[in-house]
């Protein structure tokens, strides 16, 4: 792709754009909420058409007028979130965009034998022989049904494999599956584009590094010598300073949040935990250690599946529905921002006053005036990029979704806000932006509780750190604590031990 522009009403996304990705080459593509990478990968996989420039693929000039010319020219995309038809078997999600046919009782019908044959190669091929083709994708995990997505791609016969932050909702392990696959992939001559706020990923994954910044190309780097210093300053326009380097007032009021025995069968067993105003408490442990349930269990989003004492701002309160816990003053921001978080199309205010719209009313009907003072009040106080409260939620990028979700939660009722995950997705100078914002609320006295699977997430914000393996608590840390005792408290590694 050479000399790329894209423009939308008038203002340029794109100016004079190139990328370059050799066969068996994995190109990280990187750069900051807004930079122009969604933009050019929907130029390369025909979703956009472009302004100016040329693509070649294979030496060839191409055009693509849409997604399917891509998928023709051997260009596919890899999506962040999983598209695979659940209820279908692994060989019909691997053959769904070319179904085998043969003749049937007067009309084609799909030849299964072939579709079972072609679909046991391409998984052999990719080294993951114990999927079963005949088996429902809603049975597999999340890391296999990006396989089998990867599978799909194969099929087509994908020259060049745009994988769109393809481990975002996956754990250490499995990715290193992923890893696997993108050897095989580079080995068979594929060109792969890769997009990831994980630094530690492009590192470890990626032979070099495209930077975009305000929608040009702002680096271009070998990965085995170039430091992840040098690449976080290309993407942010400046020496990245630390990016937990965050202080707050230090001043801690009493406790709102006290949980005493906290249970639930199979996921929690006797959790102990407290959290204060102006206080950011933050919950590390491994996917399956119980992150994932702890803040769902304390909202009352889990019902009378939990057991334990609760206390909020001194008073007892059992978790028995999510319309129980907000009551209460318990704000909560799921991981799953697209599935739980976000209502992606209604607007920015609609989606700002959600949980609380019944403060809005004025006589007989709801206030959009009263509503639009409150979301562009939110807007300037967190400095959420866009156009106005009317503008699409859809139409934000993750970073500014994630404050969006942040917001609806900021009424003088809510006295504890519990984060899932609060920056997966999002990329390097939004996740500072959304740190310091929590640091500022609980400054103004809201307790904080943030759930997380990045150790050093959450050895960074917190004031105080915890840890969860296999739903019991192993570790309790001050402020200052390396992430690498963290992560010491969940493993027996002598390597972590050591540090």
């Amino acid at each position: 792709m050479r000399g790329i522009g894209k423009s939308f009403g008038g203002v340029a996304v794109l100016a004079d754009v190139e990328l370059v990705v050799q066969p068996g080459e994995v190109m990280a593509l990187l750069g900051s909420n807004g930079a122009g990478k969604s933009t050019l990968v929907k130029i390369l996989t025909g979703v956009y058409t472009r302004d100016a420039g040329t693509v070649h693929v294979d030496g060839e000039a191409v055009v693509f007028p849409d997604p399917r010319a891509a998928v023709a020219s051997g260009v596919r995309l890899l999506p962040q979130e999983i598209s695979v038809m659940g209820d279908m078997t692994v060989a019909e999600n691997i053959s769904l965009a070319d179904l085998p046919l043969k003749r049937g009782p007067g009309f084609p019908v799909v030849d299964d034998r072939t579709m079972r044959e072609r679909s046991r190669a391409l998984l052999d091929q990719l080294g993951f022989a114990s999927i079963g083709v005949d088996t429902l994708v809603k049975r597999l995990s999340v890391a296999e049904q990006r396989i089998v997505e990867i599978a799909r791609a194969l099929a087509g016969k994908a020259r060049v494999l745009v994988m769109d932050e393809p481990t975002a909702a996956l754990t250490e392990q499995e990715a290193k599956l992923i890893f696997r696959i993108i050897h095989r992939l580079k080995e068979q001559q594929v060109a792969v584009v890769y997009i990831s706020h994980y630094l530690n990923e492009v590192f470890e994954i990626s032979d070099r590094i495209a930077v975009l910044r305000d929608g040009r190309n702002a680096g271009l780097y070998e990965t085995r010598s170039a430091s992840r210093g040098e690449v976080l300053a290309a993407m942010l326009g400046r020496v990245a300073d630390d990016l937990y380097d965050i202080k707050g007032s230090g001043a801690v009021g009493d406790e709102v949040l006290t949980v005493a025995d906290l249970s639930v069968p199979g996921k929690l067993d006797g959790v102990d935990l407290s959290v204060r105003s102006g206080e950011i408490v933050g919950v590390f442990g491994l996917i399956g250690s119980g992150i994932e349930t702890l803040g769902r269990a304390v909202y009352g989003a889990l019902g009378p599946a939990t057991t334990g004492t609760v206390l909020v701002t001194g008073a007892a309160y059992r978790p028995e529905s999510a319309r129980v816990g907000k009551a209460r003053g318990i704000g909560f921001v799921a991981a799953d921002r697209k599935r739980e978080g976000i209502i992606g199309d209604l607007t920015v205010r609609e989606n700002m006053v959600a949980p609380f719209q019944s403060r809005y009313v004025r006589g007989l009907f709801v206030s959009k005036t009263a509503e639009t003072e409150q979301a562009r009040r939110w807007i300037d106080l967190l400095g959420i990029r866009t156009r106005g409260p009317e503008q699409v939620m859809r139409t934000l990028s993750g970073g500014n979704q994630q404050k969006v979700c942040v917001s609806r939660w900021l009424v003088d009722s809510v006295k504890l806000l519990i984060l899932e995950e609060p920056t997966r997705g999002v990329d390097v100078g939004a996740r500072h932006e959304i740190y310091l914002e929590l640091r500022a609320l609980a400054d103004r006295g809201l307790a904080v509780l943030v759930l997380s699977s990045d150790v050093e997430e959450v050895a960074g914000i917190g004031d105080r750190a915890i840890v969860l393996d296999r739903g019991r608590i192993v570790g309790r840390f001050d402020r200052g604590t390396p992430p690498a005792a963290l992560m010491a408290a969940t493993t027996n590694d002598p390597a972590f031990n050591a540090a």
